[in-house]
């Protein structure tokens, strides 16, 4: 069997994980260059999957192609994170809308009426702790998830996991900061009505009620975007944070306004 073994899909994800770990967390800095060699040495891979590693990492925005060839490290303005949830609002509302329009059997819904009925204990505590806070990340990116299996669109599942490919930008990405936050409770409250009003638009067959209310939920990330960036230690908590720019440029002060 000819071909080489080291470009195995196993190996290239391998490279992948261990490559997208080490720039989420800080490791490999943002505008630092990417030493191809040592940095297999690192992942414990060989040069070939490392290389078509880089190249989905620089496919997912984490890297950035150089002109004379070779990687750096992606830095994030705020702005450009608040942009990439309002494309994720963009297509989470198409998302929804299809669902509602290609809703058959009802009982299609239960797995979405499942992760909402998982969070509203939830969101009634009055001081939600972080294992509240935890357990509500996970019903909420299994909400999210049927949302997407309910539109039946290969086209916009790809789409989406281009969107999401930024960690910054997926729907939980920003509820651990809250919880340590006194506003924590009042935004877990809101984003579980828009959650009911999401499943009962789809459930009517509203398909442009739905849509503009998946639009305005996934404006809510924004909305904890700016809580974390004005507290250190919260942004600290939110996945990615190391590529995040800090300091008031004019990104940041847009989100701020």
């Amino acid at each position: 069997m000819s071909g080489d073994a080291s470009a195995r899909p196993g190996q290239q994800m391998k490279a992948v994980l261990r490559l997208r770990e080490l720039l989420l967390s800080g490791e490999v800095g943002p505008g630092e260059r990417v030493a191809e060699i040592p940095l297999a040495a690192r992942l414990g891979v060989s040069r070939t999957p490392l290389r078509l590693a880089l190249s989905t990492l620089a496919h997912e925005g984490l890297l950035e192609m150089l002109p004379g060839g070779g990687f750096v490290v992606r830095d994030f303005d705020p702005a450009d994170i608040a942009d990439a949830i309002e494309l994720r609002g963009v297509l989470e509302g198409t998302a929804a809308r299809l669902a509602a329009e290609r809703l058959g059997d009802p009982a299609d819904l239960a797995p979405l009426r499942a992760a909402v009925a998982a969070m509203e204990p939830l969101v009634r505590t009055a001081t939600p702790g972080l294992a509240d806070f935890e357990r509500y990340v996970v019903a909420n990116e299994i909400f999210h998830a049927r949302l997407l299996d309910l539109a039946d669109s290969p086209m916009l599942r790809r789409a989406m996991a281009q969107a999401m490919a930024l960690p910054f930008a997926s729907p939980s990405s920003f509820v651990l900061a809250q919880a340590d936050l006194p506003e924590s409770r009042e935004i877990l409250v809101l984003a579980q009505a828009q959650h009911r009003a999401i499943l009962e638009a789809i459930e009517a067959r509203e398909g442009t009620r739905a849509e503009a209310l998946a639009r305005e939920h996934a404006r809510l990330a924004k909305q904890n975007l700016k809580l974390a960036l004005g507290d250190a230690a919260l942004l600290a908590t939110v996945p990615g944070n190391a590529l995040i720019r800090r300091g008031q440029s004019q990104g940041a002060r847009k989100i701020a306004s």
